[in-house]
């Protein structure tokens, strides 16, 4: 059985738990023991490992052709690449490291050992969240997706983050109605199950994190 080693709560993980899902794999999903692991890591049938996000999405997307999720033409395919870099970079940066890894135990994100959560730094990941969420909405009314009308890497990169978030209960839904419109899409999918499982132990979801409406 190929396995993924991962993080609950690590948006990296989650992303990749999503591509195997997409890919259809059959994939034993592992609970990392080291946080500080470079995570996440998927094991193949005949035990080749692919090491951190970037291996990973250049391996199921290299050996797993019939359900791709980087469109063949050039310039979408480069917009789809150009938004999995700012889920990954700008938004991780400005918001899920200031939320998620500030809540969230460390066992679970893979953050930084810390004392407390810092209710500063989770309010300016608040007010980075709101500008992020009308990008994210503007994007899917255009697109019909995030980066085209059909899933892509782009979609379920940005899914990732939001679904951690989430997880909290930090998203604001009902003020971003087109933002809100298409997670509900992506939330839907058969790839997404897994992470509606999840369950922190001595930090429960919020209500509303398993429905597929809200």
């Amino acid at each position: 059985m190929r396995k993924l080693i991962h993080l609950t709560l690590s948006p990296a993980s989650r992303l990749a738990r999503l591509m195997v899902g997409e890919k259809r794999l059959a994939c034993d999903p592992v609970a990392s023991d080291d946080p500080q692991a470079h995570l996440p890591v998927f094991i193949e049938l005949d035990g080749t490992r692919s090491e951190g996000l970037w291996a990973i999405v250049d391996h199921l997307e290299g050996n797993y052709p019939e359900h791709p999720l980087t469109p063949e033409d050039p310039l979408q395919r480069a917009e789809v690449l150009r938004w999995l870099d700012w889920a990954m970079g700008t938004f991780h940066e400005q918001v899920t490291r200031r939320i998620v890894f500030e809540k969230g135990a460390q066992r679970y994100t893979g953050a930084p050992a810390r004392s407390a959560p810092d209710m500063n730094v989770i309010r300016q990941g608040r007010d980075a969240l709101r500008v992020l969420l009308k990008t994210i909405g503007q994007a899917a009314e255009a697109n019909g997706n995030i980066a085209s009308r059909e899933c892509s890497l782009a979609d379920l990169a940005v899914a990732a983050h939001l679904s951690a978030l989430d997880y909290f209960g930090e998203i604001p839904w009902a003020e971003y109605p087109s933002t809100a419109e298409w997670f509900v899409r992506i939330k839907s999918r058969p790839s997404f199950r897994t992470l509606l499982s999840d369950r922190v132990p001595g930090q429960p979801p919020t209500s509303t994190y398993a429905e597929l409406d809200f």
